[in-house]
């Protein structure tokens, strides 16, 4: 009797352990559930990180703004609102100053795997990032990256000339600027408010990813679409982790998050152009005119990319406060480059061959106290 009550005992013992090893979070996301930053970034990463943890890393996922403002995933995540979260450094300029900075380069660039590869390796490395993600009271683990935003038009854009005096939704204060120089007016609204201004008439143009045309039903209001690259984004972290929560994992749990992001970054990237593309055929579908830039304006933003490539360094000194800002920026462009020739020769359409890629060269290479 004392035998089998002892074998209870230590059944019960055993499972109680099971279970507070099992470590059951919160993680949120400002966007709905089909955005590829939440159903590949967010749900499909809750499933895969249960998948390889064998059931002990559980997420209660959180979409759209049900538990967080857009503007508030950094103060939840620094009171412990939410473990994990995704936060546009866009929301909070004055906390999160380098990152800001550092996305003023994105009009000059259009290659998404290579941005979200080298975003991620600059921001878990270079030390004026890191000191502020340390500061700002959040760990890094991995990037988001849209692919090379486009503008949506309610009327024909057929040369440079067609964009003067139109109003015009931009991200950015490089590509604003961009907009002014071809006698275009920026509005700074968030892409929320894309497809209301555009029904309304208070924005002629907005430049989004393709993928919202169908996302966000864009093709309904702006049924003249231009395939103008005006940048791509990527400011602050997809999963920016409580650091007390951080620091409380294990090695081996620490590992599944990194492997669930090199694994989320690349399903973002493969999927985020599938869906770019059966948008602009859906758009196409229903009657839009989808075109290609124009000459002139092609030119424009080549010439304007190497201007702003000049004038970054002041613009992150001056207007951000960024110290050594040449050596920062200079190291985060050496980094792009790096991962564009990395890439050249790779199968970009293979998550599994992107994933071992970014295991290999990015987090693999942490230090074990990454983060403490």
């Amino acid at each position: 009797m004392k035998l089998k009550t002892l074998l209870i005992g230590l059944v019960c013992a055993s499972f109680s352990m099971s279970a507070f090893a099992a470590k059951n979070f919160k993680a949120n996301v400002l966007y709905d559930q089909k955005h590829p930053f939440t159903h590949y970034g967010y749900l499909t990463w809750a499933d895969y990180l249960k998948d390889i943890s064998g059931g002990d890393l559980n997420a209660k996922v959180y979409t759209g703004t049900v538990l967080l403002a857009a503007n508030a995933s950094m103060q939840g995540l620094r009171d412990n609102v939410v473990q994990v979260a995704h936060h546009p450094a866009i929301y909070t300029p004055s906390e999160l100053p380098v990152a800001n900075a550092m996305q003023e380069l994105g009009f000059n660039f259009d290659n998404q795997m290579a941005v979200i590869a080298a975003v991620s390796e600059f921001s878990m490395n270079n030390p004026v990032q890191l000191a502020e993600w340390n500061k700002s009271g959040l760990v890094y683990l991995g990037a988001y990256a849209t692919s090379p935003y486009v503008l949506f038009c309610r009327q024909p854009i057929n040369s440079l000339a067609d964009l003067k005096g139109k109003r015009i939704r931009t991200a950015g204060s490089t590509v604003a600027d961009w907009v002014k120089q071809v006698e275009g007016i920026a509005v700074n609204v968030s892409s929320s408010e894309m497809y209301s201004g555009l029904d309304r008439g208070s924005l002629d143009c907005a430049s989004n990813s393709p993928l919202d045309l169908q996302a966000r039903s864009l093709w309904e209001v702006a049924p003249y679409t231009v395939l103008v690259p005006t940048g791509v984004y990527w400011s602050g972290p997809e999963w920016g982790f409580n650091k007390k929560f951080w620091a409380g994992l294990n090695d081996q749990e620490r590992q599944w998050f990194k492997e669930a992001s090199a694994y989320s970054m690349a399903n973002i990237v493969v999927n985020y152009k599938k869906e770019d593309k059966a948008a602009i055929e859906f758009a196409k579908g229903k009657g839009n005119t989808v075109s290609e830039a124009p000459a002139d304006i092609k030119a424009s933003v080549d010439a304007f990319r190497k201007k702003s490539l000049n004038d970054v360094y002041d613009l992150a000194e001056n207007k951000y406060k960024v110290q050594n800002s040449k050596e920062t920026l200079d190291d985060f462009i050496n980094t792009y480059n790096k991962w564009v020739k990395l890439l050249a020769d790779k199968n970009t359409d293979s998550v599994d061959d992107m994933k071992t890629l970014f295991m290999t060269n990015i987090f693999d290479k942490l230090p074990a106290n990454y983060g403490m």
